[in-house]
């Protein structure tokens, strides 16, 4: 008898509502060890390449800023072509907005819109990539 707990019947349910944005290459059923979902999980975040740090989350809070899904893999584009050119600080223009990228890290330091960054001046940069 499977029993309701947040309109939820099983941990299957609850792992493709939350946590299944990118399909895991191992099918989940309701036999799958919840040991097994967590590494399945953890593997899928291992492969998303840029991460933000805390000062440029609050960057994108602050200046509400948003990225589609497709901007978001044109940004990680940008930072693996920055790396194969072998840049380390990146300067990231997509669209109307700039990120500073430290690339062997793969980690947003700042973001900016296009107010933000009227001054077009970047510091602390040795490339740019235009996504």
């Amino acid at each position: 008898m499977n029993k309701m707990v947040n309109g939820f019947t099983s941990i299957e349910q609850v792992t493709n509502q939350y946590l299944n944005k990118t399909k895991s290459s191992t099918p989940i059923t309701s036999q799958t060890p919840f040991s097994n979902i967590l590494k399945n999980q953890l593997e899928v975040a291992d492969n998303s390449n840029v991460k933000f740090s805390k000062h440029a989350s609050m960057r994108l809070d602050d200046r509400n800023i948003t990225l589609s899904q497709e901007q978001s893999q044109r940004l990680e584009a940008a930072t693996a072509k920055a790396g194969e050119k072998g840049i380390q600080d990146s300067l990231v223009l997509l669209d109307s907005m700039a990120f500073i990228v430290n690339v062997p890290s793969q980690t947003v330091v700042t973001a900016m819109n296009q107010e933000e960054s009227l001054e077009k001046v970047f510091t602390n940069i040795d490339g740019a990539v235009i996504a």
